[in-house]
Order: C-alpha cells, then sequence, then structure tokens
C-alpha cells in the first residue's frame, strides 16, 4: 500500500494529476445525477467535486503548483471542444432566430443579459462601498463575474473570464472567480424557476387559456395543415405532362401517394405521366388544395380520411444523411403538407430540438416522424436516412475549425477608452468561428458532421475537464472564502442577480410583447442557458411552446455571455 500512498502524496507526478482528475470526474458525474428539489446540477457537480478535493489536498499540505501549467492546458483544451461542439449546435439556427417573432423575443435576452451586468455591478459598488466586499487587492469586481456567471448558470462564460484575467493580473495573483461562481450557482438554478413561477402570479396568468392559445395557433395555420386529396384528371392541359413537370410548372409542393387506374393502382414517381380519368390520391397544404384541383381536374367526393384511418400510423426516426438537404429548414421540406407526416423533433448532438419551420436541418440530424408507412418511405427518398453513410465523421474538419477559432480569438480589436485590445479568446474566437461554419458551412461543402454520440462525448469530455480543472485549482481557497471572507455575500448577491432581471424581462415580455407563458418559459431558460429550467418548463407546459423559445434565443444569449465576460472586465477594472 506505501506505493499507493506515495501516489497520492506526490503531486509533481503525472500519474498523480491524472488520478485526481479521474476521481473527481467519476465521483462528481455519479453525485450529479442526484435530485434536489427535483432539479439535478448534471455534470456541473464535477465543480464541486474539483473543489473538495482541492480542500483536501490543501489540508494535507499537497500543493499542485508544480501542475499548474499542465492543469492549465488541460482546462483550456476542454473549454475550447465545450464552446466549438456548443457552436455547431447552434450555428444554424443563430441567424434565423432574429427573423419574424424571433427578433423581439432575442432583444428580450440582450435586455436580460445586460440587466444580469447591471445588477451585478451595482451590488458590486454598493457592497464595496458599504465595506461587505474587501476590494483591497482588487479582485472583488473579477469575484462578482464569477458570482454572476454562477448566479446565470453560463460555465462557458466563466472559461471566458477566466480567459482575460491573466493580462489584468501580470504579477500572477489570478483571483479564483471559480469560488464565486461555486458560492452562486446552486441558488442560481432554483432561483430562475422560483422567478418563473413568480412571473405567473404577477401577471394573474392560467396555464389552461395559455394552452389553449397554443391549440388554436397551431390550428388556425392554413400552411401547416395536411389535406389529402382525391382528383380525377380531366383537364387536358396536364394530360401527357410528367408530375416533375407538374412541380415545376405550378411552384406548390404536392405528393402522390398512389394513382388509381381502373381497378388497379400504381405507386408514381417523378417520371409518370397523367391521363384522362386518373384518380391522383395526394397530399398537399390546405390552402394550395384548390389551385392544384382547378388545374388538374375536379375533387372526387371520396371521403379520403376514412381510409387512411384503416392505416396503421407508425413512428420513425430517420437520419439526414443527403448533402442536399444541409442547411434546409422545415418550412422548404413540408413534411406535413406535402409528404402526409408529422415531424416533431429533431436529435441534434444529444439535444432535443423543436421542429419549427426556420429550423435549419443538417447532415447527422435524427428526426420523428409519425406517418403511413407508405408516407414514411416517400420522406426516406428525399432525405437518405442512410446511417452507413455516418459511420466516419469528419474529424479533421472539426480540428481544422479549432484551429481557426483560436486563431480568430488572438485578433485584437481596439476598443476606444479601453487600455487593453478586446480578444474574443480561447472561448470567443472557437465559438465565433462555429457559429459562422454552422450557419454557412453547407453553401462552401463544409461538413462537420460527427456522430451523435460522438459529439456528445467531445462536449462533456470538454465541459468536465474544464470543471475540474477550474474546481481542483479553487479547492484551496473555497472554504477560507466562504467561512473568513465574502462568501456569503456571494450566495444573496448571486440570488439577486438571477432573479431581479427575469423578474422584470419576463413581465415585460408578457405584457408588452403578449408572449405565451410557456413561450416566455423557454425564453427565460433559454436566455440563462439553463437546461433543468427547460425540462421545468416543458413538464409544465405539456407541450413544445417551451422548445421554441429555449431554441431561438439560446444562441445569441451564450454567444453575449461569454462576450461580456470580457468585456466588463476589461471595461471596469
Amino acid at each position: 500500500m506505501e506505493w499507493f500512498l506515495n501516489l497520492l502524496k506526490d503531486p509533481a507526478s503525472i500519474a498523480h494529476i491524472v488520478v485526481v482528475y479521474a476521481a473527481v470526474i467519476s465521483i462528481g458525474v455519479k453525485l450529479g445525477k442526484i435530485k434536489f428539489g427535483g432539479v439535478a446540477l448534471g455534470v456541473t457537480f464535477v465543480l464541486f467535486a474539483g473543489i473538495v478535493a482541492g480542500h483536501i489536498f490543501n489540508q494535507f499540505g499537497i500543493d499542485h503548483a508544480a501542475q499548474k501549467p499542465i492543469i492549465d492546458v488541460v482546462k483550456e483544451i476542454g473549454l475550447i471542444l465545450f464552446v466549438y461542439c456548443i457552436g455547431l449546435q447552434v450555428g444554424p439556427s443563430f441567424f434565423a432566430t432574429f427573423r419574424q417573432g424571433g427578433l423581439g423575443m432575442n432583444m428580450l435576452t440582450v435586455g436580460l443579459v445586460l440587466l444580469n451586468v447591471g445588477v451585478m455591478l451595482g451590488l458590486y459598488y454598493m457592497c464595496v462601498g458599504l465595506g461587505l466586499l474587501d476590494n483591497s487587492d482588487g479582485t472583488a469586481l473579477p469575484m462578482m463575474v464569477g458570482v454572476m456567471y454562477g448566479a446565470v448558470t453560463n460555465t462557458p462564460g466563466l472559461g471566458a473570464a477566466n480567459g482575460v484575467l491573466p493580462s489584468l493580473f501580470p504579477e500572477g495573483n489570478v483571483p479564483a472567480i471559480a469560488n464565486g461562481y461555486a458560492c452562486a450557482y446552486p441558488l442560481g438554478v432554483v432561483g430562475i424557476i422560483l422567478a418563473t413561477i413568480a412571473i405567473r402570479y404577477l401577471c394573474r396568468i392560467s396555464l389552461e387559456k395559455e394552452q389553449e392559445k397554443i391549440r388554436l395557433e397551431q390550428e388556425s395555420n392554413p400552411h401547416a395543415t395536411p389535406k389529402h386529396l382525391v382528383i380525377k384528371v380531366t383537364n387536358q392541359v396536364v394530360v401527357g405532362r410528367t408530375l416533375k413537370e407538374l412541380h415545376s410548372f405550378l411552384k406548390r409542393e404536392f405528393v402522390v401517394s398512389r394513382i388509381i387506374v381502373g381497378d388497379s393502382f400504381i405507386i408514381p414517381n417523378g417520371e409518370t405521366k397523367l391521363e384522362l380519368g386518373m384518380e391522383l390520391h395526394l397530399v398537399c397544404a390546405e390552402d394550395e388544395a384548390e389551385p392544384i384541383t382547378v388545374l388538374m381536374g375536379e375533387a372526387l367526393p371520396k371521403d379520403w380520411k376514412s381510409d387512411m384511418d384503416l392505416k396503421k400510423y407508425v413512428s420513425r426516426r430517420l437520419v439526414i444523411t443527403k448533402p442536399e438537404i444541409n442547411g434546409k429548414t422545415f418550412g422548404q421540406l413540408h413534411f406535413s403538407s406535402v409528404y402526409g407526416v408529422n415531424v416533431t423533433r429533431i436529435i441534434r448532438n444529444g439535444i432535443e430540438l423543436f421542429a419549427n419551420r426556420n429550423l435549419r436541418l443538417q447532415v447527422g440530424d435524427r428526426i420523428l416522424v409519425t406517418g403511413t408507412e407508405e408516407n414514411i418511405e416517400h420522406v426516406k427518398n428525399v432525405i437518405g436516412a442512410s446511417s452507413k453513410k455516418l459511420d466516419h465523421p469528419n474529424v479533421g474538419a472539426i480540428f481544422f475549425g479549432i484551429m481557426l477559432g483560436i486563431i480568430v480569438g488572438q485578433i485584437p480589436i481596439p476598443i476606444p477608452g479601453v487600455e487593453i485590445p478586446v480578444k474574443l479568446g480561447l472561448a470567443g474566437g472557437p465559438l465565433v468561428v462555429a457559429i459562422l461554419i454552422g450557419a454557412f458551412g453547407y453553401r462552401y461543402k463544409i461538413n462537420t458532421y460527427t456522430s451523435t454520440s460522438a459529439n456528445l462525448m467531445l462536449r462533456e469530455v470538454g465541459l468536465i475537464l474544464f470543471l475540474a480543472s477550474v474546481g481542483i485549482q479553487a479547492g484551496a481557497t473555497f472554504w477560507n472564502t466562504v467561512t473568513n471572507g465574502d462568501g456569503i455575500t456571494y450566495v444573496w448577491a448571486g440570488f439577486l442577480i438571477t432573479t431581479i432581471p427575469i423578474l422584470i424581462i419576463g413581465v415585460i415580455g408578457r405584457l408588452k410583447l403578449k408572449l405565451n407563458y410557456f413561450t416566455l418559459m423557454g425564453l427565460i431558460a433559454g436566455s440563462n442557458t439553463d437546461p433543468p429550467a427547460l425540462a421545468f418548463a416543458t413538464q409544465t407546459a405539456g407541450n413544445d411552446a417551451p422548445a421554441v423559445g429555449y431554441s431561438t434565443v439560446y444562441p445569441l444569449a451564450m454567444f453575449l455571455r461569454i462576450l461580456m465576460a470580457q468585456l466588463v472586465l476589461l471595461f471596469f477594472m
């Protein structure tokens, strides 16, 4: 056993630091699955496990200073992997979210982010003025920035703030802002949910009425409603023309599932030519049924719907494998109105997204399709659905993008009034490049697809390596911060940073923008990049509205959180 004790006591050993990382990560992930009041902290618990480990080693006089360069490298690599994978995830919908109603929702997110900063700065100046915070060494503001990112449960922002601190403290006395983050994080998770509930009572919202409004909105969209028709070909104009030619001529989307000729029927394709007397069984958007019928002939009074009811509806998960689908939106593909199927969910990199009309598809997306076997086969022909094509992920393209992101992150951006030029850094640079590649890479045939499991692995490994590194380094001073330092101040200040902006923006979103409460719940969760809050909202709503709000604002929120971490420190230090 002596060899094992020597392993634990030798901080200069590579084996020692690897064992510490493995223990912290395995214990943290396990404990993160435990729910407190119905809410689990997930992999974020790795941070707290790292803090405990760092504290224990400090108590036994084991100093990891000799391993600081290694820990720093592991920390930055983890952060880069995490934010780059997030950028690829949000990129396809980043710019589309500003269209139509998404613009107002994203402006609310901007307001929420700025209010978080405003409340944090207000509390900082108040607490320093009242002597509640010790600013003798100039570390109070960085610590409050850490508190803010714990309050809004945003880990990449903590990483971005950590990245700029060495330039502000060149002598090496860099504050352990992860201590502030850890103090504020638990109440941050709870505070987001509590503030969302408070908005419901402040605005006197009835959940039943909100659900009814969503149902009526969904039913009132004629283009999203599929229309099943049986049309008899009587117009000489279309006789002899193929279905492909009719698609080009009409400029409208429809799909003919079968054609009845006498007592027999055929399954048509694009080259099928129309003849007089043919009965076309087709599906189109409800608002386009009349012009299609007029062109082809006359509608037959057959009860197509009852005929369809006899068929067995099934659900299938299909994967996007055709490159030509990459970058197209659901609105362009008309799955419901044209192919007679419903697509309700998308699984992208392990994240479940709502299938709204403006969401752009990516190669590797897995869509949940509900319909008849016949119609699902039509969809398979459109999207590919051949998972064998995705067995070999394009890992080289991912690391090429990371390289570009790191280079972009080091470009100095001069800002008037700021002595030190702003840099996007090791967090912001890869994030921006990943968003751009995710949004526009399809135009240049850039395919950064990795399988869902591979992407999840990269992202999760990156995050836990970052959190473990931060926790191990912060653990030595965390207990002293809580007991003898400003820990209690960080806790209540973090709770105010969480709740005050949500209450203000929530009331504005409800009373001024007239947002549905469930959509507003998703917006608040997305603005704080907080999955537990989204899970609570989805459970409360019982529909997809929270997912719509979350996915609409999440890309901008993540970008702003990372950028503001640096701007606040550079402007106010």
